[in-house]
């Protein structure tokens, strides 16, 4: 449930932007992910810890000691949350995604339909609502836009090492959700018009998937070749780890 409530919420402004033109500029979509976050961790933290996603799963699992068995359960759950998140803004979206789709000249599943397909999965550089031209993917090589996601998940996971630890929780209280929230959304402000700011495997992998099934085919896994794995699921499980072993060393919570 935390982890579909994120992903409709956040993916749900990403909709609104490409169907509607319905936010102007980043911070607007930024905060509407943020926002997402902070009322997820409030409804499910006391239920689960509020664990939505892999790349903060999988260094929890390593340097706080959760077992192996929850941690694969969460990530499956996760998964499942957010596929079912994607499965009904498209139910809401398909309307107004074909409206949108036949106004910029655009055929779903084929050349070109990245502009739609980026309600669910994510493209580099971030193609803004419109088609990806050749001229476009040259202004960020795969390399460049792997270092983003790396960074940006290890400063996202150092902050939840940082904002879980026991001493800074007790200077915060119940301001946690919300300082992780503000965090998200600084980093999406960062991020997002480079690489649409993922950190998340499941948040990218299961909507994606959903796209395919969706009518956009094989274009989740075609716009940036390998890229889509090494950007968006590689990369935020390595800046995870390192972000989480950072903040578990400076921070020095015992699980």
């Amino acid at each position: 449930m935390g982890t579909f409530l994120l992903i409709f919420f956040g993916c749900g402004a990403v909709a609104g932007a490409v169907a509607f033109d319905a936010f102007q500029g980043v911070f607007q979509v930024a905060a509407v992910w943020g926002a997402g976050l902070i009322v997820a961790i409030l409804l499910t933290a006391g239920h689960s810890q509020a664990h939505f996603n892999p790349a903060i799963t999988f260094p929890m699992f390593l340097f706080r000691g959760m077992k192996g068995r929850l941690a694969l359960g969460y990530v499956f759950c996760q998964m499942i949350g957010a596929f079912l998140a994607a499965a009904i803004l498209f139910l809401i979206f398909r309307e107004p995604l074909s409206a949108h789709e036949e106004a910029q000249g655009i055929q779903r599943g084929q050349k070109g339909s990245e502009a739609t397909a980026m309600v669910f999965g994510e493209f580099f550089p971030n193609p803004g609502g419109k088609p990806l031209s050749a001229e476009h993917k040259t202004t960020l090589s795969m390399s460049s836009a792997f270092v983003a996601e790396l960074v940006g998940t290890g400063l996202l996971a150092f902050a939840v090492f940082g904002f879980t630890s026991t001493d800074v929780q007790k200077r915060l209280g119940g301001g946690v959700p919300f300082a992780i929230g503000i965090t998200l959304t600084v980093l999406i402000c960062i991020f997002g018009p480079v690489t649409m700011a993922c950190f998340n495997p499941a948040r990218d992998l299961a909507p994606r998937l959903f796209s395919a099934f969706a009518g956009w085919g094989a274009v989740p896994f075609a716009v940036n070749g390998h890229g889509w794995w090494v950007v968006y699921i590689v990369a935020p499980l390595g800046g995870g780890v390192l972000g989480g072993w950072l903040g578990n060393t400076i921070f020095h919570r015992q699980s």
